[in-house]
């Protein structure tokens, strides 16, 4: 990274913007068919990237059903297993999660799987608000490389990698276009 920006262009291309669009359509479809009460939906995106993708998803359902799902943010920050081990004090944002969460399904959206640590860590926080009727998960890319047993229910693109390998995605941003690339470790620092 240079400057505090994404170095992209040092990886290895893996889905440009249409890619991510065409991924992000199919995982509304299979939210849509896997949920006959979509009323009762919640996708809450976990900052910066899953909040993003949260709202895309709900942007292709309400074109596809013409229903409004609702959207929430979850920081997993203080619910993290590795809080006390960082450098730095994470940084903490607001939870804004639609209540009451009870008899709703909440979706977790995120923007990449690995360990799923992070996940684990979202559903304590959403638990710390209420006990939603069922959690599920939905992640652009899967890794692998689970510590935990954890799968993603929704995912735009599995994409196996080595440990030291890094996955970079950039989306929603204003002046560059959205994309994921793999990071080899000579790149990755």
């Amino acid at each position: 990274m240079k400057n505090g920006k994404q170095n992209s262009s040092a990886g290895v291309p893996i889905m440009d913007a249409e890619a991510i669009r065409r991924a992000l359509r199919r995982i509304a479809h299979e939210i849509i068919e896997r949920n006959p009460r979509l009323a009762q939906v919640v996708l809450a995106g976990i900052p910066s990237h899953g909040v993003e993708i949260a709202r895309r998803l709900a942007d292709s359902i309400r074109a596809i059903e013409k229903i409004d799902i609702e959207t929430g943010i979850v920081d997993v920050a203080m619910h993290r297993d590795d809080v006390g081990t960082r450098p730095e004090l994470p940084v903490v944002r607001t939870s804004k999660l639609p209540m009451p969460l009870e008899e709703r399904t909440v979706i977790i959206v995120d923007d990449v799987l690995y360990t799923g640590r992070t996940v684990r860590a979202a559903m304590d926080a959403i638990n710390s608000f209420g006990r939603p009727a069922r959690i599920e998960f939905a992640a652009l890319i899967d890794r692998g490389h689970r510590e935990l047993p954890i799968r993603a229910d929704y995912v735009g693109k599995n994409l196996p990698t080595a440990a030291n390998e890094k996955v970079r995605v950039r989306i929603g941003s204003a002046n560059e276009p959205d994309g994921v690339w793999l990071l080899k470790p000579e790149a990755a620092g």
